[in-house]
Formats: structure tokens, sequence, C-alpha cells
């Protein structure tokens, strides 16, 4: 048995999947990184491990099937266990109405629903093996809660992810499987920034327009920082969130109540 709980972050070698897996690594998990970026996942690797963390590099592409079982593996493996996964990885392309072309489509939904349904086979598959339960946390948005203008593909992947979320949820509680969802507002990333600046450019006005078009409705007044998010992350991964399960957490500052 590991010293450490083990989980493992998609997308985790920048923007907000960099700042969940500091933050999981701050609370005392041993974190294996995938990323399609090898090298910016070692870097952080290295930090982490030279500062008294625990970490692993993983080279994924999570829209492959196969690519993600082998993560898991790799992680359980080399870490000793496997306890969470977070779903992170995804793209956000700006989409108005009639604008979605067929590549993209497929592009996008083998990245945000594909890799977020490959990774909650995995996870359950590798928790069954090691006899235990274990939580699994999906990215959705605030954006996969209410519909947003200009993210017609984005917004759709993203309710989708409620979806696999609820029902894995439903199946997976008598096995002590927990699956949850985090539903970012307005996060300062630039995955984000990229978001802003496309609705700017497509309404022919400039990036604080474009950003302003998103936060106007911010209840606390501000913009999300990506620490806001993995403090979620945090909460749902570790033990205060054990009777907690087929939610999607909003942390959107008050950007819609339910």
């Amino acid at each position: 048995m590991a010293d450490k709980k083990v989980a493992l972050v998609t997308g985790g070698a920048q923007g907000l999947g960099e700042v969940a897996v500091r933050r999981l690594s701050a609370d005392g998990f041993a974190v294996a990184i995938a990323d399609l970026n090898l090298e910016g996942a070692q870097a952080l690797a290295d930090e982490l491990n030279a500062n008294g963390g625990t970490a692993l590099a993983i080279k994924l592409d999570v829209s492959d099937q196969a690519a993600v079982d082998a993560a898991v593996d790799e992680a359980a493996d080399k870490l000793g266990d496997f306890n969470v996964i977070v779903n992170n990885a995804g793209l956000a392309p700006t989409t108005p109405v009639g604008t979605v072309a067929p590549e993209q489509f497929e592009l996008v939904t083998k990245v945000n629903i594909a890799g977020t349904m490959w990774g909650v086979q995995a996870a359950t598959r590798k928790f069954r093996e090691l006899g235990h339960g274990g939580k699994i946390i999906n990215a959705t948005s605030q954006a996969g809660v209410v519909g947003n203008p200009n993210l017609m593909l984005y917004c759709s992947t993203k309710f989708a992810i409620r979806g696999i979320t609820q029902v894995a949820a439903r199946e997976l509680a008598p096995e002590g499987i927990l699956v949850n969802a985090y539903a970012p507002g307005i996060v300062k990333t630039p995955m984000m920034m990229d978001i802003a600046h496309q609705v700017a450019v497509n309404a022919g006005k400039d990036d604080e327009w474009g950003m302003g078009t998103f936060s106007k409705d911010i209840a606390l007044g501000r913009l999300s920082e990506p620490e806001d998010v993995a403090a979620a992350i945090s909460f749902l991964a570790g033990p205060d969130s054990d009777y907690v399960t087929g939610h999607t957490l909003e942390v959107d500052g008050g950007m819609q109540f339910h």
C-alpha cells in the first residue's frame, strides 16, 4: 500500500490543471501529471519532487482510450495505489451557432466527452482491481450548466459531462466510488483569455470588452483565480466530500444560483 493517496490529473501541465496538481500535491497526494505536453508535465513533476512531493509525468492524449487506460495503470504501478482521477483536459473553441465544422466537432467531442468517459472507465476499472473505492472528478463549466452565446460546441460537451457524472455516480455509489464535477466560471487562464479574445474579434471590439461580456454577471465582482477552482477540486478529492456524489460544484463567484 502506498504511503500517500494517488491522484491523476489530465491536462495537468498548464493552466487550471497545473494549479490543481500543485494543490493536490500540497494536500499530500502523490500526483500523476498526464498531458500531451510531456515536457511541461516533466518540468512540473521535477519541481514537485525536488520540493518534497511525489509526482510522475505521463504523456497522454485523452481522446485515445487505450492511452488513458495505460496512464492509469502506470500511475498505479509507479506510485503504488490509485485513489482519485481529475478529468480536467479539454478544448474550448469559440463557435457561434452555424459555425461548427464536422472536423472541429469530432476533435472537441473526442477530447472533452470521450476523454472524460475514458477517464471514468479507466479509474473505475482500477478501483475495482485494487479492491477499494475512489473519487472521480470531472471538469464541466458554468457553460455546462447554462448555455453561453458563442460557445455552441464547448457548451454541448460540458452539458454532456454533467450527464456522464450523474450516470456514473448512480451506478458506482454501491462500490464506494464517488463521482462529481466542478464547474468553473470565468477563470484567469490562457484558455479563457483566448475565448474572450475570439468573442471580441467576432464583435469588432477589444479584449477587455470580450472579457467583460463574461464577467459582468459575477456576484463577487471579480474573475476567478485558478486557485479558487483548485480549492474545490481539493474538497472533492479529500475526505470532507465523502457524503457528496453526483454533484456539480459551481465555482463561478455567483454567476448563477441553483
